[in-house]
């Protein structure tokens, strides 16, 4: 059994033995060298007071938090903007065999149908009668790479090539359905609810290039740009969100019910996405390690420097500062998780992805519970990470499966049964 005693959630003051400095070569595996630490606590404000009531926090404490992790972690992004306009061009009432809805929606940044565009890829409940609930996620290979369905549009945006992430290789059919076990569509609509994802790549490319392409370019302000200038993860966020502009205007899509879901750097972005958008009803971050739900100051595994150096463009520049100095930073991410209360959370860790800091994560569930709480919900029901393969939930829920760094059809399991509970379904 595989679990971490801890000490309660309101003290947030956390000791390990054999402390060593942060400043250290090589990644570190052993939690006897995991450096001490204080977490900030996320009910006291800055100038000291303590919050002890809902209202303080959604008025005040809140939009402190907020504002924090703009500045010194994920930067700024700009408004929805007048010009973003959207176009179903693909509308399949009986996709796969009759299985399935298939809806093709293209999001026009400029408003211009020459100009740049993401598209959202959606599969619907067959015959649905009413507005059905939604997971929504960005995926890493394009839209086509989550099923073999051959009616999905192949982006002709950059895709990552071999070896170095600024090789543009251009997306083929080859690759249809490459990534069909990480998105398991037909068990997804079958529980009733829409599947809609996008590309990252549309939104932003996933290389250093100072930020000249991408959405960037089209929102960012000529000169040198702020400390605090919106990153990738920022960017893809902000794409997430011109998603559910449109999912407001679908009647097919309840946009009262939509969970945002992302793996891995993508669950840094669902997390963000999250806290920054209270439209997203439910949000769920799995192995989203350093810069998601895992704890900086822990410095397992991940690091803020080793993601600082080996993807400069994911942050804002202001994050950099904090590169072997995690404890100056005013923030750290159980307050990012509590930033999503009262609504539901999710964080899924695995048992081999050490990388990802699988106790640093669930240390974030626990230092968020407080919040939770305060805002009438039942929080983390466990103060105990849970053994291996054995979910625990409450409005925040944690897993730790078998398997390395991966989405796996467990995982989406689990999300399944936590998304029917907290939209009022039932367990299927």
């Amino acid at each position: 059994m595989h679990t971490c005693e801890l000490p309660a959630a309101s003290m947030l003051v956390l000791l390990f033995a054999g402390a060593i400095a942060l400043a250290r070569p090589g990644t570190n595996y052993d939690e006897a060298k995991v450096p001490q630490y204080t977490l900030p606590d996320p009910l006291v404000m800055q100038d000291g007071t303590k919050v002890t009531d809902a209202e303080t926090w959604r008025a005040k404490r809140r939009p402190e938090v907020l504002e924090l992790f703009r500045k010194h972690v994920y930067g700024r992004a700009p408004g929805k903007g007048g010009k973003v306009t959207f176009e179903v061009f693909d509308d399949e009432a009986k996709a796969l065999g009759g299985k399935t809805r298939r809806k093709q929606v293209a999001v026009y940044f400029t408003g211009k149908k020459d100009g740049p565009r993401m598209d959202i890829l959606i599969y619907l409940p067959p015959g649905a009668e009413k507005a059905v609930p939604c997971f929504v996620g960005l995926n890493f290979a394009g839209n086509h790479a989550i099923h073999a369905d051959p009616k999905i549009r192949i982006t002709e945006n950059w895709m990552r090539g071999r070896g170095a992430g600024v090789v543009k290789s251009r997306a083929t059919a080859a690759g249809r359905g490459k990534s069909a076990a990480r998105w398991p569509v037909e068990l997804i609509v079958s529980r009733g609810y829409a599947l809609a994802t996008i590309y990252y790549g549309d939104i932003d490319p996933d290389f250093h290039d100072d930020f000249k392409n991408g959405v960037h370019a089209l929102y960012d302000k000529p000169g040198a740009r702020p400390a605090d200038a919106w990153g990738s993860i920022g960017a893809w966020a902000w794409g997430l969100a011109r998603a559910m502009d449109y999912f407001e205007t679908d009647g097919d899509i309840d946009h009262k019910h939509v969970a945002v879901l992302g793996h891995s750097r993508l669950g840094k972005t669902s997390l963000w996405a999250g806290a920054r958008d209270e439209r997203f009803a439910l949000v769920i971050s799995n192995d989203s390690g350093c810069g998601g739900a895992a704890l900086s100051r822990r410095a397992f595994g991940d690091t803020v420097r080793r993601i600082n150096t080996s993807f400069p463009h994911w942050f804002c520049d202001q994050f950099k500062k904090y590169n072997d100095r995690e404890g100056d930073c005013p923030v750290d991410q159980h307050e990012l998780i509590a930033l999503i209360a009262p609504r539901p959370v999710y964080v899924a860790s695995a048992e081999q992805d050490r990388w990802a800091d699988p106790r640093g994560e669930f240390l974030s569930c626990v230092g968020a519970d407080p919040v939770y709480r305060l805002l009438g919900t039942d929080g983390l029901p466990v103060k105990k990470m849970p053994a291996v393969d054995k979910p625990v939930a409450g409005t925040i829920g944690y897993h730790i499966r078998s398997g390395g760094h991966n989405l796996s059809e467990y995982d989406w399991r689990q999300y399944l049964d936590f998304a029917d509970r907290h939209f009022g379904r039932g367990k299927r």
